[in-house]
């Protein structure tokens, strides 16, 4: 018998009373998990620092929690904890040998938690003004789907030849003392910079991000870079996210005790481009935010609107050394 799939969306179940990734009852409301693990608040300090909502309420890192039972938590959430700290305190090198899937469930797992403590903000909101909570149809999808596949961490769910994320890994020259980290969960992107490397990852884009930024990638992906270089290139994948116009959509196909997910075609019936046409001045602005480390301004970014700035490359294409860099770190 095939094992059964939970969803939240369906019931818009987003209570403390039941597991978030089993939908079982819990026996306490306090039966809770943190959305940044312990050991990376613990290692920056993070557990009181603010972090803002979308409601433009301020919670804490630790005050991100996600109701999950004990079992799932024991059995399946604290070892791939273990792996994902244990390779992180690797560095890059760890990071690298890790199966990418592990990477995708724990990069899942924390935007998910990001997006459940919303829900809930937003459900009190509304309730508060008397008023229903909602979202729209697509978002709703991809929630849901994000959703199903986190549960590749407790289920036997199989992904049929194909990976629904794109991720880029890269070493980087960090001020080892800096935790960067930026989200976009209606995208699903996140960026991770620590010790020294730095990962982005889209969570559910059917590698089609991986695919327009390949070129560049392979260019860049084993040299060492400055922090405003990694910035640099999360600022083209975090825009061309925002420029990716399809929403991927799935055939699940339970095989005795297995289930299955398999892609459908992501040009359906479409005949335009699975990408929006990138824009600078557009780009200019995801970059001016990206780089604010450096107080880079949008006028400066596109004073060329033909090539906006880089640190990437020079105007003639070559690839730019890191330690020919003299911006602080």
């Amino acid at each position: 018998m095939p094992a059964k799939i939970y969803a939240p969306f369906e019931r818009f179940n987003f209570s403390n009373k039941n597991c978030f990734l089993t939908g079982e009852a819990l026996k306490t409301e306090e039966e809770k998990i943190q959305v940044f693990p312990q050991w990376l608040m613990s290692q920056y300090a993070l557990e009181d620092k603010p972090f803002k909502l979308l409601d433009e309420t301020i919670s804490t890192y630790k005050d991100l929690k996600l109701p999950c039972s004990a079992h799932i938590n024991d059995d399946f959430l604290e070892p791939l904890e273990e792996e994902i700290a244990a390779a992180f305190e690797k560095g890059y090198e760890g990071l690298i040998a890790l199966d990418e899937l592990k990477l995708f469930q724990w990069a899942g797992k924390l935007l998910y938690g990001i997006i459940f403590n919303e829900i809930q903000s937003g459900i009190r909101l509304m309730h508060s003004q008397g008023e229903e909570f909602s979202m729209s149809q697509s978002i709703l999808l991809k929630f849901s789907q994000l959703h199903l596949m986190l549960q590749s961490i407790n289920l036997p769910i199989i992904f049929e030849d194909f990976k629904p994320f794109s991720l880029f890994l890269f070493k980087v020259n960090n001020n080892p003392e800096e935790f960067g980290y930026r989200d976009e969960i209606n995208t699903q992107t996140l960026a991770l910079r620590i010790k020294d490397f730095g990962m982005v990852i889209c969570l559910q884009d059917n590698a089609s991000n991986y695919y327009y930024h390949k070129k560049v990638y392979e260019q860049i992906k084993d040299d060492t870079l400055h922090p405003i270089q990694f910035e640099e290139f999360s600022g083209r994948v975090f825009y061309s996210n925002y420029l990716f116009n399809r929403l991927p959509e799935y055939n699940i196909l339970p095989v005795n005790e297995d289930i299955y997910i398999e892609e459908m075609p992501l040009r359906g019936l479409s005949s335009k481009p699975l990408f929006d046409e990138w824009q600078n001045k557009t780009y200019g602005q995801v970059l001016e935010n990206f780089w604010k480390n450096w107080g880079f301004l949008l006028l400066e970014i596109i004073k060329n609107p033909e090539k906006p700035v880089s640190y990437l490359f020079d105007e003639d294409g070559n690839k730019i050394a890191a330690e020919s860099i003299s911006l602080s770190l």
